[in-house]
């Protein structure tokens, strides 16, 4: 009888994931980091990712530090796809100390548009991604919350808008722009079309989160699941193998903006994210409450939230320059 091949640490490493109801872009970001720890080390087998394993982490954060100089972010996303593999795959437990050299913290401000540029960007914009646009900078969503967002979970009555699993799996509410009320229903409606079509057609279905499938088998074919996003076209979900309707993808907006910016003569860089931070700073100048500003956000911590604070001062540090009082 013929012997079954081992599965290779990565490929364990991929099932434990999915097991676990890990997002399929965490699952490609933990993947990616073992494969190039092993390369770094010349990895070869089991045996070799055992012998001093806290020395070969340290080895390998310590080069993306001071070789590689990544940010401490990235460092820390290396290190928990590491300690992941450690623990769920090889059932190897670290038990010894990890003394990286620690990638260098930088301070960098937001880049933050006027609201005469945000005026401007977005009249440039036009169709879905101008829709998606004017969302993320009315509510403040970051851009996958936007791309993910469902039908179910905009509420016209309460005007309002619930951000599912956003940024460490919380739940939060944002503000629905009235502005757009008239255009989101008349997205969604274009979505209900489109999914009446492709249950026609013997597919309608869309991916559920965590165990929901499961619990709820006819949730997927309901038109409350439905992105409000969706993409143009049907395509193979690389885990289960069914034939979908998924998200439209979210560099479709980050295209949509570089093409405004260079049409709209803005200098500044700007991607999905400067229009998150650009909500933030405008109503702190309007006047908004920090803390109200950083449940909006999804921030954890106030002091995330603080960084905005620095458009309060107008000219650098608040002060006024010596040239202008000569």
């Amino acid at each position: 009888m013929q012997r079954q091949a081992k599965k290779s640490v990565r490929e364990e490493a991929r099932e434990r994931l999915r097991v676990q109801h890990y997002s399929i872009r965490t699952e490609r970001t933990y993947l990616e980091w073992i494969t190039r720890f092993g390369k770094f080390h010349d990895i070869r087998n089991r045996d070799q990712l055992r012998v001093e394993p806290e020395a070969k982490i340290e080895a390998y954060l310590t080069h993306l530090a001071v070789d590689q100089k990544v940010a401490p972010s990235t460092q820390n996303q290396a290190m928990n796809a590491l300690i992941y593999m450690y623990r769920e795959v090889l059932q190897h437990p670290l038990d010894g100390r990890i003394d990286a050299v620690r990638a260098e913290k930088r301070i960098r401000l937001p880049v933050v548009l006027s609201v005469d540029e945000v005026k401007r960007l977005l009249t440039c914009m036009q169709g879905l991604p101008g829709l998606m646009a004017r969302l993320i900078y009315g509510s403040g969503m970051r851009i996958m919350e936007c791309v993910r967002l469902r039908v179910q979970d905009i509420d016209f009555d309460m005007k309002e808008i619930t951000v599912r699993s956003g940024k460490g799996d919380k739940d939060r509410l944002v503000p629905l722009p009235q502005s757009l009320v008239a255009d989101l229903k008349a997205q969604i409606e274009r979505v209900l079309i489109l999914h009446e079509r492709d249950l026609a057609d013997g597919h309608g279905e869309v991916y559920l989160p965590h165990a929901l499938e499961r619990k709820y088998p006819n949730a997927a074919r309901e038109p409350g699941w439905q992105y409000v996003f969706p993409a143009n076209s049907l395509s193979t979900d690389p885990r289960s193998g069914k034939v979908r309707r998924h998200h439209v993808n979210e560099d479709t907006l980050a295209k949509a903006l570089r093409v405004a910016r260079h049409r709209c003569r803005i200098t500044k860089r700007v991607s999905p994210h400067t229009l998150r931070h650009s909500f933030a700073t405008h109503l702190l100048q309007r006047g908004t409450d920090i803390r109200t500003i950083q449940s909006l956000l999804g921030h954890s911590d106030v002091s995330t939230t603080m960084i905005y604070t620095h458009v309060l001062r107008q000219g650098g540090q608040g002060v006024q320059s010596p040239l202008d009082v000569m």
